[in-house]
């Protein structure tokens, strides 16, 4: 017997399941995608007692996706604590930015073993150079500190810039996560960021959040 063409029916049934199953396959590709960003915020709106807020940096919402080509290929694959100062002012008010850079290490290395997860980046804004005292303390080999400046290409550096000033916070601690999304920054005032609610944070999240490599 000569097979029966299938009916016009049964022919945009087979269309709807497999369009089902391809909104399906983008939905749980968009979630794999997201899942980063979303477990952090999960980490710091859910998982907390009944009570209110348990963190003490200022967590940036929507996240601020760093310059893709300007700044993100520099920070990304690591959990990364970034302070963006000139290496002149660094220069002139060392005992403030040596105090900054000196607590960003600290805090990285009180991880212990979940260290190399976490990059301090000082980025550095002007053309200054950098002091062999300041290199010899913040060693990255050493102390874990990285060294960048700002892109030489003009429209690079710019978007850079306007990015470190979104909300008027570029001289902040920033803590961008290893998608290279801006989610989180640490006051620097007088007696700030205080070291162990600063630490509390970075430990909550690396705890609930395995992203970040452990390499170097």
């Amino acid at each position: 017997m000569t097979a029966q063409p299938p009916s016009t029916s049964e022919t945009q049934q087979r269309v709807d399941a497999r369009t089902r199953r391809g909104r399906w396959q983008m939905l749980l590709l968009l979630l794999a995608c997201a899942s980063p960003v979303i477990a952090s915020y999960v980490t710091f709106y859910i998982i907390k007692p009944t009570g209110g807020k348990t963190n003490y940096g200022e967590l940036v919402y929507p996240v601020q996706e760093a310059p893709k080509d300007s700044l993100s290929p520099m920070i990304y694959g690591k959990w990364t604590l970034l302070l963006a100062r000139p290496a002149a002012t660094c220069e002139q008010d060392e005992q403030n930015c040596l105090r900054l850079l000196h607590m960003m290490r600290q805090v990285r290395a009180a991880l212990g073993k979940e260290k190399n997860r976490l990059q301090v980046v000082w980025l550095i804004t002007d053309d200054g150079v950098v002091s062999d005292k300041f290199k010899a303390a913040y060693d990255e080999d050493v102390a874990g500190v990285k060294m960048i400046r700002l892109p030489k290409d003009a429209t690079q550096r710019q978007e850079v810039e306007n990015w470190l000033a979104l909300d008027q916070a570029s001289q902040k601690i920033q803590l961008i996560d290893p998608t290279a999304a801006k989610m989180m920054r640490f006051p620097v005032e007088q007696n700030a960021p205080e070291f162990k609610k600063m630490l509390k944070d970075v430990e909550k999240l690396l705890k609930w959040n395995p992203t970040g490599k452990y390499g170097q």
